[in-house]
């Protein structure tokens, strides 16, 4: 994706949208990741994102993208690299997840929204409502305790 100004924004909110998902395939060892990415087990690697994701979003919102990468040298961390598909109502997101060490990352390739409005902040906030409508588990402002 050609970057602009409002690509950090939406990266931002892909990539607070999918850390639990991320926090979860994490918890599967790098070697698993790396074999399976190998040998091209596809099925199984959505098979993992499915189960990652069917926890945090409704079913289909978040899917492996059929591809994937790693990097592994004799004197780094492995860095394991997976294609996504969001698919909130609306709008469809290809990004690529980073999972590294102690850290993940977003890159987003291609956005392609339904019905894009002409004004690139009303399709942001667009993306910003799918994604939360799309959770399974919403996040509600909580009162004080008086």
């Amino acid at each position: 994706m050609k970057k602009c100004e409002f690509s950090e924004k939406r990266e931002k909110l892909v990539a607070e949208a999918i850390r639990p998902v991320a926090t979860e395939l994490r918890l599967i060892d790098a070697a698993d990741f790396i074999a399976l990415l190998r040998f091209e087990s596809h099925a199984s690697l959505a098979d993992l994102v499915e189960s990652a994701a069917e926890l945090y979003f409704l079913p289909g919102t978040v899917n492996f993208g059929l591809g994937g990468n790693y990097n592994l040298d004799w004197n780094s961390r492995p860095e394991i690299i997976l294609d996504l598909e969001l698919k909130p109502r609306g709008v469809t997101v290809y990004a690529r997840l980073v999972l590294a060490g102690e850290a993940a990352g977003i890159e987003i390739s291609h956005i392609n929204f339904q019905h894009p409005s002409t004004d690139p902040d009303e399709n942001t906030a667009f993306l910003a409502r799918s994604l939360e409508e799309a959770k399974f588990v919403k996040s509600y402002p909580l009162p004080l305790a008086s």
